[in-house]
């Protein structure tokens, strides 16, 4: 009896594991970006002692409009109570679930120049649950030293390290020559998710997801949108409303 019980238990976790994982996969990557910025918010809220908030509250707080809002809020099976709104930390904790901040993760950094540095110095990544648990770079002057408490290891030994850390996300700062070389360590180590700040596409595995972030690119789009305002100033006209909706969130 009991181990029917427990094989019951066992399977039902398994089908609710199941569902979430199929449901997460449903959502879409627009939703999941703000999904992530409403969670922010709703920290920010639970630390100031709020209980509850309203869709229009959250919804201003962070740049939506509240029907999209209840769109996005209703992949995490989370529709609010009339009169009431959201209340503020069960909502915290399902968006947590759904993202997967509810699982441990530990972030490799490989590439210590000025970014990484600056990327190594961000106390923000710890504090949201991504903490650096490994710093890897090439140049003898780094390797052998420590920053923020972490041993900068030689790049040669990424897979030994992150496996043995339980590495699940890789952040790439290296120059663009050799980033292709460290993401295949990062893979074959079985990370399959990678952040990528080198200036060049990384080829993968279909099961590997990566994330790649041009500064420069983002500058050159904010540069085009600079002109287009002055021209619009020069013959009267104004631009089209809401085509700047783009955006880029850096450390703070």
């Amino acid at each position: 009896m009991t181990l029917r019980s427990h094989a019951g238990s066992s399977a039902r976790a398994g089908g609710a594991s199941r569902t979430a994982a199929k449901l997460a996969r449903s959502i879409p990557e627009a939703t999941v970006a703000r999904l992530a910025v409403y969670l922010r918010i709703l920290g920010e809220l639970a630390e100031q002692g709020a209980d509850t908030v309203s869709s229009e509250e959250l919804a201003a707080a962070t740049g939506v409009n509240s029907a999209k809002l209840r769109k996005d809020l209703s992949y995490v099976g989370s529709y609010g109570i009339r009169g009431v709104g959201y209340e503020v930390v069960p909502l915290h904790h399902e968006i947590e679930r759904t993202l997967g901040l509810d699982q441990k993760q530990a972030v490799a950094l490989i590439g210590v120049g000025n970014l990484g540095h600056a990327l190594a110095g961000y106390g923000g990544f710890g504090g949201r649950g991504f903490p650096v648990t490994a710093m890897f770079d090439v140049d003898p002057d780094i390797v052998g030293i420590r920053i923020n408490g972490i041993l900068v290891d030689h790049v040669r030994d990424i897979s030994a390290v992150c496996a043995a850390r339980g590495v699940t996300i890789g952040m790439i700062a290296t120059p663009g020559s050799a980033a292709q070389a460290v993401c295949d360590q990062l893979v074959d180590a079985g990370v399959e998710c990678i952040l990528n700040f080198a200036p060049v596409v990384l080829q993968v595995p279909d099961r590997v997801e990566v994330r790649k972030v041009d500064l420069a690119v983002e500058l050159q789009i904010l540069a085009f949108h600079v002109a287009r305002r002055r021209v619009a100033g020069t013959d009267g006209s104004e631009p089209a409303k809401g085509a700047t909706n783009g955006s880029v969130v850096l450390p703070r």
